[in-house]
């Protein structure tokens, strides 16, 4: 039995407290820490309540190195859990360094200042992290993280050959609002806006923003929607899948969140750099934040269904293949369960699954690792039971097709 430091305690925060509180058995001690104590002492009302485990609070300013290490000296966890704001990662990498503990995150590090997401700057830290015997597991969420090892598995057990994957994420929910994010509100909206971007022959291609979509009929869901978008699993599956000739992801939006989204970049309300107001200098995205329900707040109305999987095509035993890996998860059912929406549901869990991975051995290793460098196995056995259950479509190749740009 091992203790944890969790650093964050929003949504995904919030779940991820509850499912190690449910593993007495692996997660022995919980520690939640956030710059907003008080977040983190309803999460362990909420936890108590729930399955009768005391968790312990703390503050911490995750920007801090030194109040990490300070944090985590006193502490002493076996690994950190980081779940808070991806432009803290390299932070919290430097303060697992200087302590000497291992560190899981769900999303990779972007700058403030710059809208580009990617895995260099914490891939740098590989040799470290490999000096210092310690282990940093990189996006153990659902996309990145769950999709992943979804490729691995088809790779190691579906495939002999893959040429093609594409990753789809539909959230066919509905909270009631005329808009709003299912995560932060900033990093929401810095990802979508920027260019799409995909990995084809050797080579990474860009389009415009929202420009490529397709309709894609989802399991336990149906038809949606889904707009070509750059994410950041591509990077590291472009390198790790064997033989594999193109990469995408798609998302899907409706109509009213498109409007939306539209009208807040043509007034300049999604800007990041800083404009002058009244004497005071403000970034146009934060302030926007402000303005918007904190997701966590919507789960206690939030109906429908999620559907997230990976779209793969090869070779089989010498005959093409394609097949749809995928999760549905329902709003409601989270929220009865964990006070959570879907979308923090399915990036906490994985999350807990990739630090019972660490924790008991099954995934070890000195350096930095994404998620599909492991064996997949013994992560997807553990899915299921954790709350997420898995399910591999045969289709037909060739039976879809796709929607010209809008």
């Amino acid at each position: 039995m091992k203790k944890v430091l969790i650093i964050g305690a929003g949504g995904v925060g919030n779940v991820v407290v509850h499912k190690c509180a449910q593993r007495a058995d692996i997660f022995s001690e919980i520690v939640v820490a956030s710059r907003t104590v008080a977040r983190c002492d309803a999460v362990a009302r909420s936890v108590a309540e729930l399955t009768g485990r005391t968790i312990r609070t703390a503050t911490v300013d995750a920007d801090d190195v030194r109040q990490l290490v300070a944090l985590l000296d006193a502490e002493r966890p076996s690994l950190v859990i980081h779940v808070a704001l991806p432009y803290q990662d390299l932070s919290i990498m430097e303060a697992c360094l200087a302590a000497k503990v291992d560190y899981l995150d769900t999303a990779n590090y972007e700058p403030l200042d710059e809208a580009k997401f990617e895995y260099k700057w914490q891939w740098a830290y590989r040799e470290r992290f490999r000096e210092a015997g310690l282990m940093a597991l990189l996006g153990s969420g659902f996309d990145p993280g769950v999709t992943n090892v979804f490729c691995a598995y088809a790779q190691e057990s579906l495939f002999d050959e893959i040429r093609t994957i594409d990753i789809l994420d539909c959230n066919a929910g509905s909270h009631g609002h005329p808009f709003a994010t299912n995560f932060n509100p900033e990093i929401n909206i810095r990802e979508i806006t920027q260019p799409g971007r995909y990995w084809e022959r050797g080579e990474w291609r860009s389009i415009a923003p929202m420009s490529e979509r397709r309709l894609f009929d989802y399991p336990e869901v149906g038809p949606q929607m889904s707009y070509l978008l750059y994410h950041e699993e591509l990077e590291s599956l472009a390198q790790n899948i064997r033989g594999l000739e193109r990469i995408r992801f798609y998302m899907t939006f409706g109509d009213e969140y498109l409007t939306h989204l539209r009208v807040l970049q043509n007034v300049g309300l999604t800007r990041i750099d800083p404009v002058e107001f009244r004497g005071q200098r403000i970034v146009p995205i934060q302030f926007l934040k402000a303005l918007l329900p904190d997701p966590a707040s919507l789960a206690a109305t939030y109906t429908g269904k999620t559907c997230i999987g990976c779209l793969v095509e090869g070779r089989k035993d010498g005959a093409p293949r394609r097949i749809f890996i995928y999760n549905v998860c329902d709003h409601a059912a989270c929220y009865r369960e964990v006070r959570a929406q879907a979308i923090s549901y399915t990036t906490g869990v994985p999350a807990v699954v990739g630090a019972m991975m660490m924790l008991t051995g099954r995934w070890r290793g000195a350096g930095v690792f994404n998620m599909e460098e492991f064996d997949p196995a013994p992560f997807l056995d553990a899915l299921g039971p954790m709350g997420l259950p898995w399910q591999v479509q045969e289709i037909a190749v060739g039976a879809e097709q796709e929607v010209p740009p809008a």
